[in-house]
């Protein structure tokens, strides 16, 4: 496990640090257009992560049924990492995280972990925090959302109240 965690910091390393000299020259004018979208784009990114989700629809009320097969998905794969406080157990505690971080980054986060810890600044921010760098769960986009909706449950939203 040891020998994993050393090779995985190594290639992150490696990778942070490579200068690519093959890139051609541009005009000054070229390159300031396109710094200008690689910042704005960097906003968004920053908000939404890297993925498929742009936008995700969240009902303020809590859905008890997503929940909870958010729940058996935390159990499964997510519990030996995470605690549901805000202790750090190998990676950061799960307390107020939909306060922190948007849905769409948390569910790109969850369904596309390789490219969001390689290009994301937020993610590797956690990976220098974390020392580990998590591995792709392989979650589907339904699973992705029933886990943020149990996240949501952890961070004390109230869910439907159904009335008879």
């Amino acid at each position: 496990m040891k020998k994993i965690i050393i090779v995985s910091a190594i290639a992150v390393f490696m990778y942070a640090c490579n200068n690519n000299t093959d890139k051609k020259e541009t005009s000054s004018e070229t390159n300031a257009v396109d710094l200008a979208k690689q910042d704005s784009l960097k906003k968004v990114n920053d908000a939404r992560g890297i993925g498929k989700f742009t936008h995700v629809d969240i009902p303020e009320k809590l859905d008890a049924a997503l929940a909870k097969g958010g729940s058996g998905i935390y159990d499964l794969k997510c519990s030996s990492c995470h605690k549901l406080t805000v202790e750090k157990l190998v990676g950061p505690g799960w307390k107020d995280v939909t306060k922190r971080r948007t849905p769409e980054w948390i569910m790109n986060f969850a369904t596309n972990t390789d490219e969001m810890i390689t290009n994301d600044a937020q993610a590797q921010a956690m990976l220098e925090e974390c020392m580990v760098r998590m591995p792709n769960q392989n979650l589907s986009d339904d699973d992705a959302r029933k886990v943020y909706e149990f996240m949501r449950k952890n961070d004390g939203v109230k869910q439907v109240s159904i009335k008879k």
